[in-house]
């Protein structure tokens, strides 16, 4: 399920929250992971949905508009038959509007986040597919504040949080967003919801690979939602091209920890 190249140096490092305009990139990807990955996503939804799917009822109106805007934004190689779409692994995804967060974590392999501002000050995580977190759980997230969400996160201060609510707060239809983080990590695994009490030590022989997520934010025209994608690569140390390599340590050198959205 790993990458072999991501479109992106993660090892050039930005100045928090390292937001930058998505222009005329794709919104959506599918990569040369795409098959085992999604096949990945497919097993998870079937056998743990509590631990990758999380609703709110204030989600449903948005949710609609979000799998209307996916599916005029998928990626190509997925093809459109009346009421389903088949990836490019062939599989056939049945269109079950009844269930739209469930059918969006089939459809492609982003994980979708869906950030919704109420009477607060703050957005709230009011929905999410989330097959591939970093170290953090969706059941502990969702119905949170982006303040609580990043609790966490060292780094995450009052100047960051503010600049990220200035973000989501003037962000345009017209004009999405994204950023990327850097993790390197002796464990390869995808979906990670578990904090881990130690860190390993690492030695220059040890195995080490780059996990980086390709974070979009857009907002959607009708209900105002805003939508938090992340598309998860994970290379081998041996394929990644950076500006610097990696040095051994006993943790992970990254941009920003992942606990969550825009983390």
């Amino acid at each position: 399920m790993l990458q072999q190249s991501m479109p992106y140096d993660a090892t050039e490092e930005r100045r928090l929250p390292g937001i930058q305009p998505l222009g005329d990139a794709p919104w959506l990807i599918a990569d040369d992971a795409h098959a085992a990955q999604m096949a990945y996503r497919d097993s998870l939804l079937a056998e743990r949905r509590d631990a990758v799917i999380a609703v709110r009822p204030e989600a449903a109106d948005a949710l609609d508009e979000l799998l209307d805007t996916v599916l005029d934004a998928l990626p190509a190689g997925h093809a459109r038959r009346q009421e389903e779409v088949v990836r490019p692994d062939g599989v056939a995804v049945p269109l079950d509007r009844s269930d739209p967060i469930g059918t969006l974590c089939r459809l492609v392999q982003e994980d979708l986040c869906l950030m919704q501002k109420a009477d607060g000050p703050e957005h709230v995580l009011t929905a999410a597919a989330l097959c591939f977190p970093a170290r953090w759980s969706l059941a502990e997230k969702i119905g949170r504040p982006m303040t609580t969400i990043h609790a966490p996160v060292e780094r995450y201060d009052a100047d960051v949080a503010r600049r990220v609510q200035r973000l989501f707060d003037g962000l345009q239809v017209a004009m999405p967003i994204w950023r990327y983080n850097e993790l390197w990590t002796s464990d390869p695994r995808l979906f990670q919801p578990e904090r881990p009490k130690s860190w390993p030590k690492w030695t220059r022989e040890a195995p080490l690979y780059l996990r980086s997520e390709r974070q979009v934010l857009r907002r959607l025209p009708r209900t105002r939602a805003i939508v938090f994608s992340i598309h998860t690569y994970m290379l081998d140390r041996a394929n990644v091209q950076g500006t610097r390599p990696p040095l051994p340590a006993e943790e992970p050198r990254t941009l920003s920890a992942s606990a969550g959205p825009t983390a």
